[in-house]
């Protein structure tokens, strides 16, 4: 397991910008593939984007794709969303997940961060 604390989020108008941090500890960080999803109230949890153990790899949901980034540092324990040209349905509280590099599934979890977009 690996235990992951997420911040930076907030409340933002509608065409700014945040960045999201989720520091880990615990077992090897460079190991793990890292994601980021999402949950707005009312909704089922949805997947925004992961990154590859080695930091190289990036996916991202068609929702994201082109607006927000995600980046791994190893040397920092840190994994990053930088989440440009917000927008009102961007609004949920987003969680950081790993997944070791030999499982399927995204098994530890973080607390989530609220990011909140004004119109």
């Amino acid at each position: 397991q690996v235990q992951l604390v997420e911040s930076g989020g907030g409340l933002v108008q509608a065409g700014g910008s945040l960045r999201l941090s989720c520091a880990a500890s615990g077992r090897t960080f460079s190991s793990f593939a890292m994601g980021w999803f999402r949950q707005a109230p009312g909704k089922e949890r949805e997947f925004v984007a992961a990154i590859s153990w080695t930091g190289v790899i990036p996916h991202y949901a068609d929702s994201v794709k082109g607006r927000f980034t995600i980046s791994k540092d190893n040397a920092q324990n840190t994994v990053y969303l930088q989440m440009n040209t917000l927008k009102p349905e961007d609004t949920a509280v987003y969680y950081c997940a790993a997944r070791p590099s030999d499982a399927t599934r995204f098994g530890s979890w973080g607390q989530g961060t609220q990011v909140t977009v004004s119109s």
